[in-house]
């Protein structure tokens, strides 16, 4: 199974007061387990980056040469295929992508793709704190390179954050071929050793003979079950 954990940067908090994405991160799981394969594209966002610098870093004259949002959405609708998108905090990024797929008449992605860590969170440990930096501060997951937020490495600790929620790192346990021979010799019907003697009965001829009455007694001459 092919699933995609996605992460944006943009210049603010909402698309409707002219907002846009300035980097995409990807990274491509097969199975619950990260392939190698990433994808990252930075954007000039038509605008200045603003106040939202102080959260990404990334400056107005880091994108002034970077590529629009219409000239790499085909490649990244290609990255992505049909992959369900893990997200930490899905309704933002699908906003903001959505609203750029619409600006440059691409179909949108529909809700039903995403996986969102947060709700996934909520479900194992309720309760707790749900930011990604929280997250990886409970599952032990190094934060020592995010000295700022940035698309792939949020995507990264995110991959790492969603394997820790749902177990991916033990996905397929398998016998291995020793252990499996072992297995199935456990299984084969072990035949038991006849005594050279039989035990002596454990009850009394007086304990027989009341028994062969009470039988004749109740289910007649000949009943199926009897000692003999």
């Amino acid at each position: 199974m092919r699933e995609i954990v996605l992460d944006t940067e943009t210049t603010g908090l909402d698309p409707v007061d002219g907002h846009r994405i300035i980097e995409i991160g990807c990274v491509e799981l097969v199975d619950h387990l990260p392939t190698g394969l990433t994808f990252q594209r930075y954007m000039n966002p038509e605008r200045l980056v603003s106040e939202s610098e102080r959260v990404h870093g990334i400056a107005d004259a880091f994108l002034a040469d970077k590529p629009l949002f219409a000239h790499i959405a085909d490649e990244m609708l290609e990255f992505l295929g049909d992959a369900p998108l893990i997200m930490h905090n899905a309704a933002f990024d699908l906003k903001f992508l959505n609203h750029e797929l619409r600006r440059v008449a691409r179909p949108t992605l529909p809700f039903a793709r995403a996986i969102d860590t947060i709700e996934i969170a909520k479900t194992k440990i309720p309760g707790a704190r749900y930011s990604l930096d929280e997250l990886c501060r409970r599952f032990g997951v190094d934060l020592s390179v995010r000295l700022k937020h940035g698309a792939l490495l949020d995507a990264q600790l995110t991959a790492q954050i969603y394997l820790e929620l749902v177990g991916g790192r033990q996905t397929r346990l398998m016998l291995a071929p020793v252990d499996a021979v072992a297995a199935i010799a456990a299984s084969e019907i072990i035949v038991p050793r006849l005594r050279p003697e039989p035990l002596p009965p454990r009850i009394t001829p007086q304990e027989i003979a009341v028994h062969a009455a009470f039988i004749a007694a109740e289910l007649g001459a000949n009943p199926i079950w009897n000692w003999n």
